[in-house]
């Protein structure tokens, strides 16, 4: 049976050359690691390791041993992994990606709970332009909009509603529109790249209206700097109704509701993972999430 600490410490000095520069890595004396690969020689019956001018170089024996060493090291990691999921604690990293409209003004504050929650949990949050379709992906995803077909377990969080709304100022300078012919007269503030080919408004009477946003002055990539150049009497914007209720809530009367009986199909958000057993913290990220999850975004998938 070989002992871990005998092979940590020949790896160790594998990749680094140096009997200083190794003890120094791993917190040990010199004299320690030293005896360390003595001892670890010793049991292998034949030498490791040799000095070449203020080097050491593995030798033959030591070049065979290595690859079998990284594979005990390895395997030893993985079981250590999978034990610790057996424990009650959650830990260990997580990945998690989601659209840039979600992840500001709703994601951020989940996940600091969660994190709080969590002392043990190691976690990186990425935004993305496009969903993770990848089969073998480890991580989790959030998404805003159609999701194609994948690999992956596809699972419905709600749906976003949005209308067109502006600040009263605007309006009291521009007028407001009476019927979605008239919205190529004003100005726009456009989320970048959202309404490249136009935008269908749905009437509650049934009725539909493809509208061309006019071309915009002003362009974000970030919904909530739409809405702040909205509240600030820029122009007209389409927003999600659900981030317009957070807004009036602290700053009420910033921004008026324009043709509410023309809206937009709501937009699916959808929660992405892997299929089969996951690990204790992706189960615990998930329910984070899954209880997380606005009452309006609910309301609006059940509507929709």
């Amino acid at each position: 049976m070989h002992d871990f600490d005998e092979l940590n410490a020949f790896a160790s000095v594998m990749a680094s050359g140096s009997l200083t520069r190794s003890a120094r890595e791993l917190g040990l004396a010199k004299s320690t690691l030293s005896r360390r690969i003595s001892h670890l020689e010793a049991r292998l019956g034949q030498p490791l390791l040799r000095r070449q001018a203020n080097r050491l170089i593995p030798t033959e024996a030591g070049l065979v041993f290595h690859d079998y060493c990284r594979d005990m090291l390895a395997l030893a990691k993985r079981s250590q992994a999978a034990l610790d999921e057996l424990r009650e604690e959650v830990s260990g990293e997580l990945a998690i990606e989601a659209h840039c409209a979600l992840t500001r003004s709703w994601l951020a504050p989940v996940l600091d709970a969660f994190l709080a929650r969590y002392p043990e949990v190691e976690l990186t949050l990425r935004t993305c332009d496009t969903p993770c379709l990848h089969p073998d992906s480890r991580g989790v995803s959030v998404w805003l909009g159609k999701v194609p077909c994948s690999a992956l377990r596809q699972e419905s969080l709600g749906a976003l509603t949005r209308g067109l709304h502006a600040h009263p100022d605007y309006l009291a300078r521009r007028g407001a529109p009476d019927h979605p012919r008239e919205l190529a007269h004003h100005a726009w503030i456009d989320l970048l790249g959202a309404n490249r080919d136009g935008v269908a408004l749905h009437h509650r009477d049934g009725s539909r209206f493809d509208f061309q946003p006019p071309v915009s002055r002003l362009r974000v990539d970030l919904p909530e700097l739409q809405l702040d150049a909205v509240a600030r009497g820029r122009g007209l914007g389409l927003l999600p109704h659900w981030m317009v209720a957070r807004r009036e809530h602290h700053h009420p009367g910033e921004l008026v509701a324009c043709l509410p009986e023309w809206q937009p199909e709501p937009l699916p958000i959808t929660l992405l993972y892997p299929f089969g057993h996951q690990p204790r913290r992706v189960t615990a990220l998930l329910d984070c999430l899954r209880q997380a999850v606005p009452e309006a975004w609910q309301m609006a998938r059940q509507a929709a």
